[in-house]
């Protein structure tokens, strides 16, 4: 019997079982494209990718926003403050994580930690000074531990302050810094460890109690040597344009300690009894010179930054950190004005201290 040939585009296996278990070459093609829709419908859009680097974000502006609402307890809040301008450091490396990771939400999220922090510090990166000044006034911690008081006295004479207020004197190093400034200045205060040289006339000259307690679980000194330790004065310089009152302060430090996180007590209560006595001054020129140990941003110096103006924030060129000498990383070393005029503010050389001086020149 003879056999019928396949008709064309039959093969013989499909011819020999009728067409059963027929395959279409396309199938494999079509599985193949759902599989990728699948995939691609799985994988996060471009608004999607990046849910963490936008998170961070946002968590990074509100801490810069909202970072007088951070609870104070161990001494977050003041912590925060003092680094603040540093919270702005992440901004680059989540930036370039966004764009590594092409996520537009990032990118956008990132405008909020970047329109806040320019709010908040923008003002302080150009050079804010302008020609003129009466005074030239400077403040600096020495350092108990300095082993060059010659020197640095020296490097702080021929600053060419007219007024020097000098923190953290010691009994032994008081004579050195006495005997080394006598040419330059000719009129002097020291009560406890602060003092005051002038090349004009002191008067009124007093010590202002800012609480001081010297451990940090609040031992306070006994009150038969108190004045050893003052750490604050009032006096008034006289200048051709009229009296001039400088206080000089070397407010408490503050301490990480184990079991109550960033102590600040001693500061806070030395701050608040200084925003008293700033309050109760009736001079109507007044400058503040002090190693405060906090930087205008902590809420813990509001009842003094409240009544005084920062010649660095005013006249300044850049943030003016001043503590470590090493490597600065704060400014807590101030000169706040109230009733004159700020028309330069810089941080000096280094000298022996762990400090920075820093200076200002101010105009009526």
């Amino acid at each position: 019997m003879r056999r019928t040939a396949p008709s064309a585009g039959t093969t013989e296996h499909e011819a020999g079982q009728g067409g059963a278990g027929r395959r279409d070459p396309g199938a494999g093609t079509w599985r193949a494209r759902i599989r990728r829709a699948v995939r691609a419908a799985s994988r996060p859009g471009p608004w999607k990718r990046g849910p963490v680097l936008a998170g961070s974000a946002v968590l990074l502006g509100l801490v810069l926003l909202l970072h007088a609402r951070i609870t104070d307890r161990g001494g977050l809040g003041s912590l925060v403050e003092t680094f603040l301008p540093w919270f702005g450091l992440p901004v680059p490396a989540l930036l370039t994580g966004a764009l590594w990771r092409r996520s537009p939400s990032a990118v956008v999220a990132l405008l909020l930690p970047v329109v806040v922090w320019l709010n908040l510090f923008g003002g302080l990166l150009g050079d804010k000074s302008r020609p003129g000044g009466d005074l030239t006034v400077a403040e600096h911690n020495v350092g108990d531990a300095n082993p060059d008081p010659v020197g640095t006295a020296r490097h702080l004479a021929a600053s060419g302050a007219d007024v020097l207020a000098l923190v953290e004197l010691t009994e032994r190093a008081r004579g050195t810094y006495e005997k080394e400034l006598a040419r330059a200045y000719p009129y002097h205060t020291v009560l406890g460890t602060v003092g005051l040289w002038s090349k004009l006339p002191l008067s009124d000259t007093g010590p202002v109690d800012v609480k001081m307690d010297y451990g940090p679980l609040g031992d306070t000194k006994p009150a038969a040597v108190k004045m050893t330790y003052n750490r604050a004065l009032r006096t008034t310089v006289a200048t051709d344009r009229g009296p001039l009152a400088v206080y000089v302060a070397h407010l408490g430090s503050v301490r990480v300690l184990p079991r109550r996180g960033f102590w600040t007590d001693s500061r806070d209560r030395g701050a608040a009894a200084l925003a008293e006595a700033l309050a109760a001054e009736r001079n109507e020129r007044v400058v503040l010179l002090g190693d405060l140990n906090g930087t205008v941003d902590d809420r813990a110096l509001a009842g003094v930054t409240s009544r005084m103006r920062s010649a660095q924030a005013e006249a300044g060129n850049g943030f003016g950190f001043s503590w470590p000498a090493r490597f600065p990383v704060a400014r807590i070393d101030q000169v706040l004005v109230r009733g004159v005029r700020p028309d330069g503010a810089w941080v000096l050389p280094a000298t022996g201290s762990d400090h920075l001086p820093v200076a200002a020149r101010i105009s009526w």
